[in-house]
């Protein structure tokens, strides 16, 4: 899958202050890690965002995200955020934020 460059450029500008960020392929598209630790991919010109399995289903009722699918499986506390949902650079950073935030749960790699 052929990710979007610009909206990678954009999340390095939201993440630009954070520590310990990485990048790597994977997932069909461009994945940034914070602590190894996956927070937000670009696929296509999407994200995959991950949050939790208890913030992944209240997102995916009140805005423009769904859970995520991989293959024929369900992917728990992972949400696809279509660009449609990514209009302005406040709404870009506060998903790309979500991400960290959950990413900085979970214990370095």
């Amino acid at each position: 899958m052929v990710y979007d460059p610009v909206l990678a450029d954009e999340i390095r500008g939201v993440l630009a202050d954070a520590d310990n960020l990485s990048e790597r392929r994977m997932f069909g598209g461009l994945s940034f890690l914070v602590g190894g630790n996956l927070a937000v991919a670009v696929r296509g010109d999407g994200l995959l965002v991950r949050v939790g399995a208890d913030a992944a289903g209240e997102l995916a009722r009140t805005t423009a995200a769904t859970q995520a699918v991989m293959g024929a499986r369900v992917m728990a506390g992972w949400l696809e955020v279509p660009a449609s949902a990514l209009g302005s650079e406040a709404e870009l950073a506060a998903w790309v934020r979500r991400g960290v935030s959950w990413a900085r749960t979970l214990p370095a790699k």
